[in-house]
């Protein structure tokens, strides 16, 4: 049964484009909004098949106005990364259409096939998940695509870093002095570029014996092409946040131990690990949000700043 009010959530044009691209004699039944996501409006379009059966799409939408105006871009470089990823082993969604200037929908949009899975960010099970993040991010910088996307795009600057509220200054200017440096030479690779557990979708409850399993990667808008360490890094300073520390630092060893490569100079590797901490410190609380949302209460700005705290401190020791 179609339930009209969760369907006319999604706006008419948006619904018309939507329906264009379904398959002949299929309808939308039900959407579902999904949370998590900063940038975009995220659903879940819930199809009717033909034989009675039904099957899932994903609709992103930009519709902040501060974010409209990057989407074109940023819808262009998913709809390409995610042509690319096609048959190649990585578990991405597949697109079906992209409105990236908003011709047809009332925003910008695009729509994709709906992986199984979800997200996991409890600390339960942790030392599990990690070296299966890792062997994901392996496999996907051993992706080359015929068609090299842009170079990355530095995060941060000296000048726009925020020290947390009771940081030691020294350590902190210290670390800003890393980023003054010019970037390390690097060997490119095919980066995600927001590797995270925000966009890793595992098995759950896990197969049993063989432990979790990736379901798929999402969000593939910041493609780019630049050096392992940054994926790593970013991935690193996410679980740093969401699981304290150590693991930011467990997970670089991880990938190595999947068979990565990284940086063979410490100061090279610091760079990297430390120009994406300093990148959080700008945006804890928009980081620290849909974390909440997903039942992690405890993680208030505050205490997301304590451990961005941490974490730079500890890269400073084991690696400064």
């Amino acid at each position: 049964m179609t339930n009209h009010d969760e369907v006319a959530a999604v706006r008419p044009l948006t619904l018309a484009w939507v329906s264009r691209h379904l398959k002949v004699g299929e309808r939308i039944v039900r959407t579902e909004a999904l949370h998590g996501g900063i940038t975009a409006e995220m659903r879940r379009l819930t199809i009717g098949m033909r034989d009675g059966g039904t099957r899932d799409l994903v609709l992103r939408s930009f519709v902040d106005p501060f974010y409209v105006e990057h989407a074109e871009h940023s819808l262009n470089r998913e709809a390409g990364a995610l042509t690319l990823l096609a048959g190649t082993g990585v578990p991405a969604p597949e697109l079906v259409a992209v409105d990236p200037t908003a011709a047809h929908c009332e925003y910008p949009s695009l729509l994709m096939t709906h992986l199984a899975g979800r997200t996991v960010l409890d600390d339960e099970g942790l030392e599990t998940r990690v070296p299966v993040l890792a062997r994901q991010l392996v496999a996907i910088h051993a992706l080359r695509p015929v068609e090299r996307p842009k170079e990355y795009v530095a995060l941060t600057t000296a000048d726009t870093v925020v020290t947390p509220k009771g940081a030691d200054a020294a350590v902190w200017a210290a670390a800003i002095d890393v980023i003054r440096k010019p970037a390390p030479p690097y060997e490119g690779r095919f980066l995600h570029r927001d590797f995270q557990p925000g966009n890793v979708l595992f098995d759950v409850p896990p197969p049993s014996p063989a432990g979790p399993r990736i379901t798929g990667v999402v969000d593939w808008a910041a493609t780019s092409w630049g050096p392992a360490d940054l994926d790593v890094a970013h991935c690193s300073t996410n679980l740093a946040l969401l699981h304290g520390p150590a693991w930011g630092l467990r997970f670089a060893e991880a990938y190595e131990e999947a068979g990565g490569v990284l940086a063979a100079a410490a100061s090279e590797r610091l760079y990297w690990r430390v120009r994406d901490g300093l990148a959080c410190s700008e945006e804890v609380q928009q980081v620290a949000q849909p974390w909440r949302k997903a039942g992690r209460t405890e993680l208030t700005t505050r205490a997301v700043e304590e451990r961005l705290d941490a974490y730079v401190t500890a890269l400073m020791d084991a690696l400064g």
